[in-house]
Protein backbone atom coordinates (compact mmCIF):
# COMPACT_ATOMS: atom_id res chain seq x y z
CA UNK A 1 0.00 0.00 0.00
CA UNK A 2 3.09 2.34 -0.82
CA UNK A 3 1.27 4.11 -3.48
CA UNK A 4 -1.60 5.36 -1.55
CA UNK A 5 0.99 8.26 -0.31
CA UNK A 6 1.19 9.58 -3.62
CA UNK A 7 1.92 13.02 -2.22
CA UNK A 8 5.32 12.52 -0.94
CA UNK A 9 7.12 15.37 -2.31
CA UNK A 10 10.46 16.13 -1.85
CA UNK A 11 10.55 19.77 -3.35
CA UNK A 12 8.90 22.19 -0.61
CA UNK A 13 5.95 24.88 -1.81
CA UNK A 14 7.26 28.30 -1.45
CA UNK A 15 5.76 30.10 1.50
CA UNK A 16 5.33 33.67 1.99
CA UNK A 17 6.98 35.88 3.91
CA UNK A 18 10.41 35.38 5.45
CA UNK A 19 9.47 33.56 8.88
CA UNK A 20 7.61 31.22 7.34
CA UNK A 21 10.49 30.24 4.88
CA UNK A 22 12.68 29.76 7.92
CA UNK A 23 9.90 27.25 9.33
CA UNK A 24 9.62 25.38 5.93
CA UNK A 25 13.24 25.18 5.78
CA UNK A 26 13.55 23.72 9.37
CA UNK A 27 10.50 21.56 8.78
CA UNK A 28 12.14 20.38 5.39
CA UNK A 29 15.45 19.30 6.55
CA UNK A 30 14.33 17.57 10.07
CA UNK A 31 12.22 15.86 6.89
CA UNK A 32 15.24 15.09 5.20
CA UNK A 33 17.05 14.12 7.54
CA UNK A 34 15.08 11.87 9.13
CA UNK A 35 14.20 10.23 5.82
CA UNK A 36 17.92 9.48 5.22
CA UNK A 37 18.46 8.15 8.46
CA UNK A 38 15.42 5.59 8.10
CA UNK A 39 16.68 4.39 4.82
CA UNK A 40 20.31 3.60 5.68
CA UNK A 41 19.75 2.38 9.18
CA UNK A 42 15.81 1.14 9.17
CA UNK A 43 12.90 2.64 10.75
CA UNK A 44 12.97 1.02 14.49
CA UNK A 45 16.40 1.77 14.60
CA UNK A 46 16.40 5.35 14.90
CA UNK A 47 15.36 7.27 17.48
CA UNK A 48 14.07 11.13 17.52
CA UNK A 49 16.89 12.26 19.43
CA UNK A 50 19.74 11.36 16.41
CA UNK A 51 16.92 12.82 14.00
CA UNK A 52 16.89 16.56 15.54
CA UNK A 53 21.10 16.07 16.18
CA UNK A 54 20.69 15.34 12.09
CA UNK A 55 18.87 18.48 11.66
CA UNK A 56 20.81 20.29 14.07
CA UNK A 57 17.71 21.22 15.91
CA UNK A 58 16.32 20.33 19.38
CA UNK A 59 14.04 17.66 20.09
CA UNK A 60 11.28 20.37 20.99
CA UNK A 61 11.78 21.92 17.52
CA UNK A 62 11.09 18.31 16.44
CA UNK A 63 7.52 17.51 17.84
CA UNK A 64 6.91 21.47 16.97
CA UNK A 65 6.84 20.78 13.50
CA UNK A 66 6.13 17.31 13.57
CA UNK A 67 3.32 14.79 15.40
CA UNK A 68 5.29 11.76 15.89
CA UNK A 69 7.56 9.64 14.23
CA UNK A 70 5.63 8.12 11.55
CA UNK A 71 4.70 11.70 10.39
CA UNK A 72 8.10 12.51 9.75
CA UNK A 73 7.90 10.06 6.54
CA UNK A 74 4.65 11.66 5.09
CA UNK A 75 5.62 14.77 5.72
CA UNK A 76 3.34 16.27 3.14
CA UNK A 77 0.21 14.53 4.48
CA UNK A 78 -1.40 17.68 5.62
CA UNK A 79 -0.86 19.69 2.64
CA UNK A 80 -2.25 16.55 0.54
CA UNK A 81 -5.35 17.32 2.01
CA UNK A 82 -5.68 20.75 0.79
CA UNK A 83 -4.79 20.25 -2.52
CA UNK A 84 -7.27 17.70 -3.27
CA UNK A 85 -9.73 20.21 -2.02
CA UNK A 86 -8.33 22.89 -4.04
CA UNK A 87 -8.46 20.61 -7.32
CA UNK A 88 -11.89 19.97 -6.72
CA UNK A 89 -12.49 23.84 -5.44
CA UNK A 90 -10.69 26.26 -7.25
CA UNK A 91 -10.45 24.37 -11.14
CA UNK A 92 -10.92 26.34 -14.09
CA UNK A 93 -14.52 26.83 -15.43
CA UNK A 94 -15.88 24.33 -17.88
CA UNK A 95 -13.60 21.75 -16.61
CA UNK A 96 -15.21 18.51 -14.77
CA UNK A 97 -14.40 17.32 -11.71
CA UNK A 98 -13.02 14.21 -13.00
CA UNK A 99 -11.17 15.97 -15.53
CA UNK A 100 -9.90 18.33 -12.10
CA UNK A 101 -8.81 15.10 -10.49
CA UNK A 102 -6.98 13.26 -13.31
CA UNK A 103 -4.96 16.87 -14.00
CA UNK A 104 -4.22 16.68 -10.13
CA UNK A 105 -2.96 13.21 -10.63
CA UNK A 106 -1.24 13.90 -13.40
CA UNK A 107 0.29 16.77 -12.11
CA UNK A 108 1.62 15.77 -8.37
CA UNK A 109 1.95 11.54 -8.68
CA UNK A 110 4.21 11.90 -11.96
CA UNK A 111 6.88 13.52 -10.71
CA UNK A 112 7.12 11.98 -7.48
CA UNK A 113 6.43 8.48 -9.41
CA UNK A 114 9.67 9.02 -10.99
CA UNK A 115 11.28 9.97 -7.81
CA UNK A 116 15.53 8.72 -7.80
CA UNK A 117 14.55 7.55 -3.96
CA UNK A 118 11.07 6.23 -4.57
CA UNK A 119 11.77 2.55 -4.54
CA UNK A 120 13.59 2.63 -1.49
CA UNK A 121 11.15 5.00 0.16
CA UNK A 122 7.99 2.50 -1.09
CA UNK A 123 10.53 -0.88 1.03
CA UNK A 124 10.43 1.65 3.44
CA UNK A 125 6.74 2.05 3.87
CA UNK A 126 6.09 -1.98 2.85
CA UNK A 127 8.44 -3.57 5.67
CA UNK A 128 7.38 -1.02 8.56
CA UNK A 129 4.60 -2.12 10.02
CA UNK A 130 4.02 0.95 12.07
CA UNK A 131 3.81 2.79 8.73
CA UNK A 132 1.88 0.36 6.76
CA UNK A 133 -0.77 1.32 9.44
CA UNK A 134 -0.23 4.61 9.34
CA UNK A 135 -0.46 5.05 5.73
CA UNK A 136 -3.46 3.19 5.66
CA UNK A 137 -5.03 5.64 8.46
CA UNK A 138 -3.45 8.70 6.05
CA UNK A 139 -5.50 6.90 2.66
CA UNK A 140 -8.56 6.95 4.46
CA UNK A 141 -8.37 10.76 5.97
CA UNK A 142 -7.37 11.92 2.28
CA UNK A 143 -10.89 9.74 0.80
CA UNK A 144 -12.56 11.15 3.26
CA UNK A 145 -11.64 14.72 2.52
CA UNK A 146 -11.87 14.27 -1.21
CA UNK A 147 -15.17 12.38 -0.89
CA UNK A 148 -16.72 15.61 1.28
CA UNK A 149 -15.21 17.96 -1.55
CA UNK A 150 -17.29 16.19 -4.07
CA UNK A 151 -19.97 15.84 -2.47
CA UNK A 152 -19.89 19.90 -1.35
CA UNK A 153 -19.46 20.72 -4.60
CA UNK A 154 -22.96 18.92 -6.55
CA UNK A 155 -24.93 19.79 -3.19
CA UNK A 156 -25.19 16.27 -2.03
CA UNK A 157 -25.03 14.78 1.26
CA UNK A 158 -21.24 14.26 2.41
CA UNK A 159 -21.74 10.39 2.47
CA UNK A 160 -23.07 9.86 -0.84
CA UNK A 161 -22.14 6.56 -2.01
CA UNK A 162 -21.02 8.12 -5.56
CA UNK A 163 -19.00 10.15 -4.70
CA UNK A 164 -17.35 8.56 -1.97
CA UNK A 165 -16.74 5.42 -4.70
CA UNK A 166 -15.10 8.31 -7.29
CA UNK A 167 -12.68 9.42 -3.61
CA UNK A 168 -11.39 6.09 -3.66
CA UNK A 169 -10.69 5.26 -6.79
CA UNK A 170 -9.28 8.41 -7.55
CA UNK A 171 -6.48 7.93 -5.25
CA UNK A 172 -6.32 4.17 -6.19
CA UNK A 173 -4.90 5.23 -9.39
CA UNK A 174 -1.27 5.52 -8.75
CA UNK A 175 -1.53 2.06 -7.22
CA UNK A 176 -3.25 0.96 -10.70
CA UNK A 177 -0.46 2.97 -13.19
CA UNK A 178 3.29 2.16 -10.80
CA UNK A 179 4.89 -0.21 -12.25
CA UNK A 180 3.66 0.22 -15.86
CA UNK A 181 6.24 1.13 -18.69
CA UNK A 182 4.10 4.47 -19.09
CA UNK A 183 2.58 5.82 -16.39
CA UNK A 184 0.94 8.89 -17.84
CA UNK A 185 -0.55 6.44 -20.43
CA UNK A 186 -1.85 4.47 -17.46
CA UNK A 187 -3.24 7.31 -15.38
CA UNK A 188 -5.34 8.09 -18.48
CA UNK A 189 -6.42 4.79 -19.38
CA UNK A 190 -7.91 4.52 -15.95
CA UNK A 191 -9.55 8.25 -15.84
CA UNK A 192 -11.04 7.09 -19.39
CA UNK A 193 -12.77 4.08 -17.87
CA UNK A 194 -14.03 6.32 -14.90
CA UNK A 195 -15.82 8.66 -17.28
CA UNK A 196 -16.81 6.12 -19.86
CA UNK A 197 -17.36 3.09 -18.25
CA UNK A 198 -15.76 -0.01 -18.36
CA UNK A 199 -15.26 -2.30 -21.48
CA UNK A 200 -14.16 -5.64 -21.79
CA UNK A 201 -10.82 -5.79 -23.37
CA UNK A 202 -10.04 -6.85 -27.10
CA UNK A 203 -8.18 -9.58 -27.16
CA UNK A 204 -4.75 -9.64 -28.67
CA UNK A 205 -5.06 -10.83 -32.07
CA UNK A 206 -8.80 -10.02 -32.20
Amino acid sequence: MTEHEYERERTPEPPVGRRERKKAATRQAIADAALHLFLERGYDDVGIREIAEAADVSTTTVFKHFTGKEALVFDREESTDARLIAAVRERPAGRSVLDALRRHVLDTWLPIAAHPQREEFNHLVVSTPALRAYAERMWARHTDTLSAAVADEFGVERDNLACAALARFVLEVPVLAQGRKDRGAAVEEVFDILAHGWRAPTPVGG
